[in-house]
């Protein structure tokens, strides 16, 4: 099956590009999820539009993702929300509240789609997660849950 990624995938491309994947996993996963759109010639020109709008939030080289990389390796995020008994959060952190809070703590603006929560943080203290700055860089950046 062809299909357009509209999304970054890990593993299969960035947004704009032309994959081949199995017909199931581009059926039951990737087009549901909007992570993709079935390619079509009248699908081709939006690859256009697709390209131009990811080139104005990304970071465009090696060099400014290591720089973005080493600002976020120096920063203390401190995340406040509400806890209910023995620290358990009430829902989870989610990418976009990370985003949100490395913006408070005068951080780079960084795009939710690109922090990856290995497993859901529901619980006060101190969690990492990973953020994908460009295909070749990635940066750990250490949360601090806090009660409110």
């Amino acid at each position: 099956m062809k299909l357009i990624l509209t999304q970054q995938v890990s593993g299969l491309g960035e947004p704009g590009d032309v994959i081949e994947v199995r017909n199931g996993y581009g059926r039951n996963y990737l087009v549901p999820r909007g992570f993709a759109i079935r390619w079509t010639r009248g699908a081709e020109k939006e690859i256009d539009s697709i390209k131009k709008a990811r080139s104005a939030r990304e970071i465009a080289t090696v060099e400014h993702a290591k720089e973005v990389a080493d600002q976020l390796r120096g920063l203390r995020v401190t995340l406040r929300t509400r806890t209910g008994s023995g620290g358990r959060l009430f829902g989870a952190v989610t990418a976009a509240d990370i985003a949100t809070a490395v913006r408070a703590a005068n951080g780079p603006d960084l795009d939710r789609r690109r922090i990856e929560i290995g497993n859901p943080i529901k619980t006060v203290g101190t969690h990492r997660v990973s953020v994908r700055l460009h295909s070749e860089v990635s940066a750990p950046l250490d949360i601090t849950v806090a009660e409110a």
